[in-house]
């Protein structure tokens, strides 16, 4: 608690890597996009990793709350500016939101949707069929 975020990064790589870690998994949950210094501590981080393990980090994971409509593009545009973005995670996608401003995140920004979450279980994080996923967009 009270460390900064940068720092925590770094050690933790540091500690995974003496430790011949496979897979690192550093979660930043919480950044608000319209919140400049947040968003400044992603490059930040990303940057202190990439001493670590140079070509890190192997994957950055936007995970976008589907209720939330064009906001979530105005959210992708501000993330992508701070770090490389290359998957997108789509949740809340069990009630009446249908997520389909994903479709026009992903086409513009060139960044796949991995995964989608339709509940609070684990098994309800299930990888993105895009074809399944266009259809539910018509079904009734």
């Amino acid at each position: 608690m009270g460390a900064d975020p940068a720092s925590v990064a770094f050690d933790t790589l540091q500690s995974a890597k003496s430790q011949n870690a496979d897979v690192v998994i550093i979660d930043t949950a919480g950044r608000l996009h319209n919140k400049a210094n947040l968003m400044a501590e992603l490059s930040k981080i990303k940057r202190v990793m990439e001493k670590v393990v140079p070509d890190a980090p192997h994957e950055i994971l936007l995970v976008l709350d589907g209720s939330t409509g064009q906001n979530a593009f105005e959210q992708a545009k501000q993330f992508s500016q701070a770090t490389d973005i290359n998957a997108l995670a789509v949740t809340k996608l069990d009630g009446t939101a249908k997520g389909g401003v994903v479709i026009g995140i992903s086409d513009q920004m060139k960044i796949p949707v991995k995964y989608i979450g339709v509940g609070e279980k684990m098994e309800d994080l299930q990888l993105f069929d895009r074809k399944e996923f266009v259809d539910s967009l018509f079904s009734e």
